[in-house]
Parts: C-alpha cells; structure tokens; sequence
C-alpha cells in the first residue's frame, strides 16, 4: 500500500492576517485616546507664535528689536529674547496672515515629529523582528502624547526644528564622516544657543572636525545677521543674552531644569549662585563622560540623549517645551529591555530586562501626564515645602537625573544600533 503523504508541519506561529489585525486595533486605541489629552490639558492658542510674529511686525516697522514686549498674567512681561539670526528667519512670517503662519509651523512641526520618530523606531523595530509601520504606528500617537509635544504644537514653539537638525547631523552626517557633519548641529546653535551643548559633545567624543565645522556655521550664521542687523546683534550678545528675566520666571513649575528647582526653593528670593554652578557642572561632567562612553560603544542614540538629558538640567531656563530628550531616552529603555539576556546572566538578565521595561512605562506616564498641562500653580511666588509638592513640581528635573544615571549603553556587538560605521572600528566598551 502507499504510504501515507506526510502531514505539514505544525506552526506555532499566529496567523498573520490576525496580528496585523490586533497590531492595527492597538495603534488605533492609542492614536484614538491622544485627542483627548489635548482637550483636557490647558489650550495655549500658538501664544508664543503669536509674540513672535507680533515682535517681527514691531522690527519691521524699524522699532530696536530687543525693545518689544508684552504683558504676561504669569511673567510679568514676555519680550523677543532668541538671537538675531533667529530674527531674520521669523521675519518673512510677519508679511503673512498670522492664521497661515499657524498653519504652516504646525504642519512642519508635525512633519518633523514623523521624520524623527520613524529615524528612532525603525531599527528597533528591525532589530527585534517587528513592522516598522507597527513600531511607527505605536510610537506616534505616544510622541504626540507627551506633553513637550503637546506644548511645542499648542505654544507654536520651534523646538522640534531644532530636534531635526540635531539628530540629521548626530544620526546620519557625523557617523557617515560627511563633509556637511555639524553643519545642522551649528544652525540650531545659531538659533537657539542651548545646542551648542552638542557641539561640547562633539569635543568629548573626539569628532574634531565635526565640532570645528559646527562652531563655524554657528559663527557664520551669527556674523551673518550682524552684517544685516548690527545694532540689534550687537545689543544681543553684550546686554539682552545675559538678562535672564527676559525669559520668564525661573521658579514657575514650567521651568524643569536645576536652576528651577533650586528657585522653588527660595522664591521670591533667588538661590545661592555658586551652589547652582557647582551642581551644573558636576551633572554637566557626569552626563557628558557618560555621552562619550556611549559613543564610543557605537550607540550614537543614548549618547545624543544623554547630552539632551544634561541640557536640559544645566540650562538657567528649561520650558517644558524644551524637554523632547525624554523621548529618545524611552526608545532606548524599550530596546535593552526587549533585547534577549545574556544566558550567561540567567535570572538577573530577565530582572534587568523586566526592570529597563518598567521604567520606560514609568517615564513615559511621567512625560504624558507631564508637570503644568493638568495642574494650575497658580501666578503668585509659591515655594515647594511639601515632599508631595517637590516631587510634582521636579518631575523631570528628577527623572532626568535618574536618567543620566541608569540610561543604558547598548553595546554595537550585540546586535543594537551603531548610528555610527566608524564606531565599528574603535575598542568596545561595556558596562
């Protein structure tokens, strides 16, 4: 008699239309629940965009720059306070209805939040055998959750701007060893200063030429609008650049940075200066050997995030706004604790793997919910006496710093990424 035909092999594997299907259920649930934290949290109405543009028509009718201002409930009095350059690329706007200008500073804000999670996510997703269009579709809503986002697009602010500029050059021109690497980290420079602490990263990371070819654009770009605005740049660098009261008031709760904290300690009074100092450079050094330990283990991503990290705490003024580097962070934490232990580890691994999960859930809850969308502080100065009070007013400040600490370092060898080839040929470091 024949012999019976074999039987197919038994597939322990879903079928594929059915995790597609429960993939697409979850992104929608996700996506569906961000609306409503945009509802909930408190509407700006592009405030800020609207200071900027009105400060460019106040320019443009030949008004000194720098005299702009305007009445604040909160602060006191807002003024135009980014450099001159930033002027000259803000000034075109002026010429347009201020409905337009909404229009398009939000479309490119949500165009750069799509380009830069997708620049994040796709390797993870590679990396642990996952559709980059899943990972993407999940991590999206997430990022437009979070309330950096949330404030950027409902202030008009051009944070995100800046996050292109900086990961372009860090992802993609300065491993590559292209001869543009640092031009995008200069242009943010030029716009905003804070920046300029990737160039310092550059430095700590030995990219020479990178950091020379940064420092210049920022240079060039700076004598760029002093050659068309002498006496406004000119009042800038020598006066308006040092008046921190320009910016806001550092003890309000928006301002998650150290200096804010220590505010919050003793407003209305300011705090001991040299305390501040002492405590900026002892992060700003931790953070920034860490950043180079990274990169030279060919995680290109901790390193730019770390350095973001350190910004963030060391800046005199760190709106929430200005806090994207959570972001980052969190992709981070999901890819080492997604990754298999080493079996050499055992029971410890899987801890670890378990504990790197938990925190990224935990800092993304954190940065959701976040530390001014739900909450009035109210306008008086208000000191923080209660442990309760300290930990809601300093949540980033605290999770920032728990970050600098704990943040991984994924080694290239072990299959995570290395944004960087050149990485592949320096000694490996591990944790």
């Amino acid at each position: 008699m024949p012999a019976d035909p074999p039987a197919p092999p038994a597939s322990n594997q879903d079928d594929p239309g059915g995790r597609t299907a429960r993939q697409l259920i979850v992104v929608v649930l996700v996506a569906a629940a961000v609306p409503l934290l945009y509802l909930a949290g408190t509407p700006h109405h592009f405030y800020d965009l609207k200071i900027y543009m009105s400060a460019m028509r106040w320019w443009a009718e030949g008004n000194p720059l720098y005299d702009y201002v305007q009445a604040d409930l909160l602060q006191g009095e807002l003024y135009f306070t980014y450099p001159p350059f930033t002027a000259l690329l803000l000034r075109p706007f002026a010429a347009l209805h201020i409905n337009v200008t909404i229009f398009l500073f939000t479309a490119l804000t949500i165009l750069a939040l799509l380009v830069t999670t997708w620049w994040l996510v796709s390797s993870v997703a590679d990396r642990h055998g996952v559709s980059r269009w899943f990972a993407a579709g999940l991590a999206v809503p997430l990022v437009f959750a979070v309330e950096s986002t949330r404030e950027t697009i409902g202030f008009g602010q051009i944070n995100m701007l800046l996050v292109v500029l900086v990961l372009a050059d860090l992802l993609f021109a300065v491993p590559r060893n292209s001869r543009w690497a640092g031009v995008g980290i200069g242009l943010a420079t030029a716009l905003k200063l804070y920046p300029g602490i990737f160039i310092v990263y550059l430095l700590v990371t030995r990219r020479w030429r990178a950091a020379l070819v940064s420092s210049v654009t920022a240079a060039g770009a700076t004598l760029l609008a002093a050659a068309i605005a002498p006496g406004d740049s000119w009042r800038f660098w020598t006066h308006e650049l040092w008046l921190t009261d320009r910016v806001g008031r550092p003890d309000y709760t928006g301002n998650q940075s150290l200096f804010g904290l220590l505010n919050r300690f003793t407003t209305p009074e300011r705090p001991n200066q040299a305390l501040w100092l002492a405590l900026a450079v002892a992060v700003a050094a931790y953070g920034l050997w860490r950043a180079a330990r990274a990169a030279r283990a060919g995680d290109e991503v901790a390193g730019l995030t770390l350095t973001g990290l350190v910004a963030v705490l060391v800046s005199p003024i760190t709106w929430t706004h200005h806090a994207y580097w959570f972001i980052p962070a969190v992709v981070v934490l999901v890819d080492a604790g997604l990754r298999s232990p080493d079996p050499v580890s055992g029971a410890a691994g899987r801890r670890r793997s378990v504990a790197l999960l938990f925190l990224a859930a935990l800092v993304t809850a954190v940065i959701v919910y976040g530390v001014v969308s739900y909450y009035d502080w109210g306008r008086a100065f208000d000191r923080t006496d209660t442990p309760g009070e300290f930990l809601l007013r300093n949540l980033y400040v605290l999770v920032a710093l728990l970050l600098l600490v704990v943040l991984p370092i994924r080694h290239a060898s072990s299959g995570v990424p290395a944004a960087s080839e050149a990485a592949k040929h320096e000694p490996s470091i591990r944790q």
